[in-house]
């Protein structure tokens, strides 16, 4: 949930199938049928799905509207073979500076309740493909929760980091206690929540929240060289590399051992691991079919 800040304004492979493969490409037309967002695929065989929120005025506030496109075009991007790894960013002064207060102001509580009000904001964790948040200028409440839904963090020297809803009176609504919470500790995160004070790149680093800090030009490119790496491999087992990974969060130690044990059971029934095994004992390269 969040806010825009102070000092702003006041698998996967599952569908080659026709309708899924109409949905991509149209998604991927420059921008073409969206009004936030803009929307290609990047890398040199265009195998990581670039996503950029474009709300520039509004230091890229998360409207409603905003965010059923960014759904829209994730849903394309995980029905595209070719897509193995997804790239969200803002601009270099606001990667979004929070959710449209403006949008909300005047919602009651049986609205809120009644709608399950951001419900649909979720979406950015529950796809299955990698995706990749590279961070410049203002992540502050909606924003920052946004970033953290994403499966890595990029940052850029200048980046901020923010819940800053207590002062409008709210408290985060889309995950930041609690994403917070994991990525940082309870102290920090206790801190941030209760002031609504920001922590920069640097701080933000130290405490993992981001994984890997780039000067502010350099940010993006770099996000996308992670990208094609991650799309280099069996798009198949990178999603269940991801599932294992998330289950630290939900399970005790025994049951992600568990659960960590049958996916990796599992990626024998796949030919990319026979494929991957092969290629390392002949000393070549592997060339995974995503099966």
């Amino acid at each position: 949930m969040a806010f825009l800040c102070r000092s702003a304004a006041s698998l996967l492979k599952s569908s080659r199938a026709a309708p899924a493969a109409v949905c991509a490409a149209r998604g991927y037309s420059a921008g073409g049928q969206y009004e936030y967002i803009l929307v290609e695929k990047r890398g040199e065989k265009s195998d990581v799905g670039f996503i950029q929120l474009n709300r520039p005025k509004a230091l890229n506030a998360l409207c409603d509207g905003l965010m059923r496109e960014l759904g829209e075009a994730l849903d394309a991007f995980e029905a595209d073979g070719e897509v193995g790894a997804i790239v969200l960013t803002g601009s270099e002064k606001a990667f979004a500076a929070g959710a449209d207060i403006k949008e909300m102001q005047n919602r009651t509580f049986q609205e809120c309740y009644g709608g399950n009000f951001l419900a649909h904001w979720n979406r950015v964790s529950t796809v299955k493909k990698p995706v990749i948040a590279a961070v410049n200028g203002f992540a502050l409440g909606g924003g920052c929760e946004l970033a953290m839904m994403c499966d890595i963090i990029y940052a850029g020297e200048k980046a901020q980091f923010g819940q800053p809803e207590i002062l409008l009176g709210t408290i985060p609504g889309a995950g930041g206690t609690q994403r917070l919470t994991r990525a940082v500790g309870k102290s920090l995160a206790m801190e941030m929540v209760l002031t609504g004070d920001r922590i920069n790149a640097q701080n933000a680093k130290q405490s993992g929240l981001v994984s890997k800090i780039y000067p502010v030009d350099q940010l993006v490119t770099e996000a996308v060289k992670c990208g094609e790496k991650i799309s280099a491999n069996s798009k198949l087992v990178s999603a269940m590399a991801k599932e294992a990974v998330n289950a630290a969060f939900e399970l005790t130690l025994a049951e992600g051992n568990r659960l960590e044990k049958r996916l990796f059971h599992a990626t024998f029934a796949t030919d990319d691991r026979k494929e991957g095994m092969t290629a390392f004992v002949e000393k070549r390269k592997a060339s995974f079919q995503d099966n």
